[in-house]
Order: C-alpha cells, then sequence, then structure tokens
C-alpha cells in the first residue's frame, strides 16, 4: 500500500533536487538567514498545489494550451536574465557579504514575490508537477494515485526546508566577501543559462532572428 507514496517521494526527489534557479535561491536565502523558512515554505506549498493539481487531472488541460506555456516561457526568460545581471553586478562590486546590511536586507514582501517568480515563472516546474507527476500518478489505481502526490509533496518539504536550514550552517563561510562573490557568479551562470534555455523554448530567439 506504500509503494505508491515511497515512488513518489522518489521521483519528487528526481526532479526536485537539481541545480536550478529556485534552488539557488532558497541557498542564498539560507545562508543569509533571511526569512529563509518562509522561502522554504513558499516553495513547497507552490509544490502542493501544482501537484495537487496534476494528480487531479489537470495536466491535460496544460498540454492543450501551448500558447500558456510559452508565454511563461517568455516572461520567466526575461525575468531571469534582470536577476542574473543583479548578480553578476553584486559579484563585480564585491557586495553581498554577510556584514553589508545595504545589500544584505530585504523585505519580507520582496523576498516572498521574488520565490514566487523564479517557481511559477518557470514552465518546467508545471511540465514536471502538473503534467510528468500527474500523468505517472494515473498508473495507479484507487487510492494510489493520491498516496503518490502525498509522496512528492512529502519530498519536497524535506528538501527545500532541508536545503535552506542546511545552507544556514555555511554562514561562517560567508561572511568573506570573497565568498560572496564565487556564490553571486555561480548564480549569475545558472540564471542565464536557464534564461537562454527558456527563450528558446519559447521560440523568442528563432522570431527575433527573422
Amino acid at each position: 500500500m506504500l509503494t505508491p507514496y515511497f515512488t513518489g517521494m522518489g521521483i519528487g526527489a528526481g526532479l526536485i533536487i537539481a541545480i536550478g534557479s529556485q534552488n539557488a535561491f532558497v541557498l542564498t536565502q539560507g545562508i543569509k538567514k533571511q526569512y529563509h523558512l518562509e522561502v522554504a515554505f513558499i516553495c513547497a506549498l507552490c509544490d502542493t498545489v501544482l501537484i495537487g493539481a496534476g494528480v487531479a487531472g489537470l495536466g491535460r488541460f496544460i498540454e492543450r494550451l501551448p500558447l500558456l506555456i510559452t508565454i511563461t516561457s517568455a516572461a520567466g526568460a526575461v525575468f531571469l536574465f534582470i536577476y542574473g545581471l543583479m548578480n553578476l553586478i553584486s559579484a563585480v562590486r564585491g557586495s553581498g557579504s554577510m556584514g553589508d546590511n545595504s545589500q544584505n536586507i530585504q523585505g519580507r514582501k520582496q523576498v516572498a514575490l521574488t520565490a514566487l517568480a523564479l517557481t511559477l515563472l518557470n514552465p518546467h516546474v508545471y511540465l514536471d508537477t502538473v503534467v510528468l507527476l500527474g500523468s505517472i500518478s494515473g498508473t495507479f489505481d484507487g487510492s494510489g494515485r493520491y498516496l503518490f502526490g502525498a509522496g512528492a509533496v512529502t519530498m519536497s518539504y524535506i528538501w527545500f526546508f532541508g536545503l535552506s536550514i542546511g545552507a544556514g550552517l555555511l554562514s561562517p563561510l560567508f561572511r568573506k566577501p570573497i565568498t560572496w562573490r564565487i556564490l553571486n557568479l555561480i548564480i549569475f551562470a545558472i540564471m542565464w543559462s536557464i534564461s537562454y534555455r527558456l527563450f528558446r523554448y519559447s521560440g523568442l530567439i528563432e522570431y527575433l532572428k527573422r
């Protein structure tokens, strides 16, 4: 009876535990210890809603709306380009150390909106949670599909809170500006690489070449 649950945890882990813009933000906020638990909760809650929608069968509806995925891809690409540029500027200026309050302190609302944008403006989150996990859940009979979804949701909470709390242990390393420069450069590279992929996925690059 628990097989669907643990299957959901395993597949969920495979989709969630990957280097991406969302995880990079959770890691950064965890290191800063700046509304890091709220960020982890927002990311996990979004997964809960999306996975639940997928298990309920919304995936088939999403597949019929390619324009929605295209628009989301374009918006996400622009957002990640700007966000990555901000990290590049911080790396060049050497700002962002733990003692640099002007760069370190952000409002709760700003942090929450950034977490939502990094989550919901990535079209792959819909493909992974709503479409893919939703489709796999349909292979289980009866309550099995809901146990599968519950397993994937459980892994989401374990991962995001574990990443956020674990990142806090790295705080002493980030009291030096050079460490923040390296992290900002890494995040810049991640954001721009994902932005480029989203631009290509949306078809904007081919459109602009015309």
